[in-house]
């Protein structure tokens, strides 16, 4: 116990503890970790998986030399757990393996630093979608996933663009110029006092540069070829300097901001995503086809119905899907002749589309359709919780490998939840 005085004068006890008081910690990072948490289904999931191919790239091997690379299985699982507790950043996630117990104990207690977890997360998106189709094939043959209906939905995520960002022809021209000047100014620097800078910053300025000016370059070419197109009377194109790829798009609150679309088609039975993709598309209407085809190609099944909203009822794609064996259930849109029957076929019509007015016109068929908000806004609203509302990688390539992990944790727990034994 400590002395201290209050300012009324009235000697208190007060127990400050005692920092440099040495103790005995006893136990290993398994014992740390309760039996119950997340991380743990984590690491069994990934202890499951295929992961020969993410071995064959590491260059250390014996008898050859070289630093031992860090497990891709545990690299793997950090990622899982990251995106289920919604961070998002390869620095955070390299603070949460310091300081974190579930993180130390997926890494082994190893420290791995941020530059490692951030390459690693969208240099393998390819061995990514590989691991969520087998998953997704797993569950199929388990009987867990039955594909008797999907529900398609896009969501608008925040790109990793601003708003000023977004520049015309002729100032995106002015600062490539600019750009390309300062690569060939750093270049002749470096050749002239190559000791003046040590070689891990002379390479991070090299490359933030370089990157710059390709991405100035490839805005340009964009608004170029935009320009092209255009009619007369409409105004110039504009990109942005920062993620060439990224468009503005209407969000659900009504404004505009730098965004992607990422689409997910989702079983509606299990929950289960069976189909996602990144699109620069403002809007859904012509994704809906292009997405069918990647389930029916991923799981080997056709289902049995669609389920998508308004913005996705294209003809074309209503055609696509029908003659894949698919039936699309989708709201009509309202007849500009209030006195018109809706659900009526009109001339012009195809029979798949006709048949799509007609079905709609069944309570039973409308009933079947409520399940797409169920399902799809169910899922999206756990990725925004998941902290999918703005991404920190530019470009859609990397849109998408972020979006796949989002996918593979999702499905894992998904798969825990139905495999999980049924009780009385």
């Amino acid at each position: 116990m400590t002395d201290a005085h209050c300012p009324d004068g009235i000697l208190r006890l007060i127990n400050r503890g005692n920092r440099n008081q040495e103790t005995m910690v006893f136990g290993c990072l398994d014992d740390q970790l309760p039996v119950e948490h997340r991380a743990r289904v984590v690491d069994d999931a990934v202890s499951g998986m295929d992961l020969s191919e993410f071995y064959v790239g590491i260059a250390a091997h014996a008898g050859g030399g070289g630093r031992p690379a860090h497990d891709p299985g545990v690299l793997i699982g950090l990622w899982l757990l990251a995106t289920l507790d919604g961070y998002g950043s390869a620095r955070e996630l390299s603070r949460l393996v310091d300081e974190h117990i579930a993180y130390r104990w997926l890494a082994h207690g190893e420290r791995i630093s941020y530059h490692t977890l951030s390459s690693f997360r969208v240099d393998h998106a390819t061995k990514v979608d590989r691991l969520l189709t087998r998953l997704i094939a797993a569950l199929v043959s388990e009987g867990l996933v039955t594909m008797d209906r999907v529900a398609q939905d896009g969501m608008k995520v925040r790109a990793a663009a601003g708003a000023a960002s977004f520049h015309r022809q002729q100032s995106l021209a002015e600062a490539l110029v600019e750009a390309e000047a300062q690569v060939a100014a750093l270049a002749q620097q470096v050749e002239a006092r190559p000791d003046e800078i040590s070689a891990r910053p002379r390479a991070a300025r090299e490359r933030a540069t370089r990157e710059r000016a390709e991405r100035l370059e490839k805005a340009l070419g964009l608004v170029m070829e935009l320009d092209a197109k255009r009619e007369a009377d409409t105004k110039p194109a504009r990109a942005s300097s920062t993620d060439p790829e990224a468009r503005v798009m209407k969000h659900g609150d009504g404004g505009f901001r730098p965004s992607v679309n990422v689409q997910l088609a989702t079983d509606v039975d299990s929950q289960v995503i069976v189909g996602v993709s990144v699109s620069t598309a403002g809007s859904d209407l012509g994704l809906a086809a292009p997405m069918h085809s990647q389930i029916v190609e991923r799981t080997g099944l056709v289902p049995k119905d669609y389920l998508v909203d308004g913005g996705f009822t294209k003809h074309d794609d209503i055609d696509a899907i029908d003659a894949a064996g698919t039936r699309v259930l989708a709201p009509i849109p309202k007849p500009k002749d209030k006195d018109r029957d809706p659900h009526q076929p009109r001339p012009n019509d195809s029979p798949a589309v006709a048949a799509w007015r007609i079905r709609m016109g069944d309570e039973a068929n409308k009933i079947l359709y409520h399940l797409r908000a169920a399902t799809a806004e169910c899922v999206n609203a756990l990725f925004r919780n998941r902290g999918l509302r703005a991404l920190t990688v530019r470009g859609t390539d990397k849109s998408y490998a972020c979006t796949l992990w989002q996918v593979l944790a999702h499905n894992i727990m998904r798969a825990t939840v139905l495999r999980r034994p049924i009780t009385a």
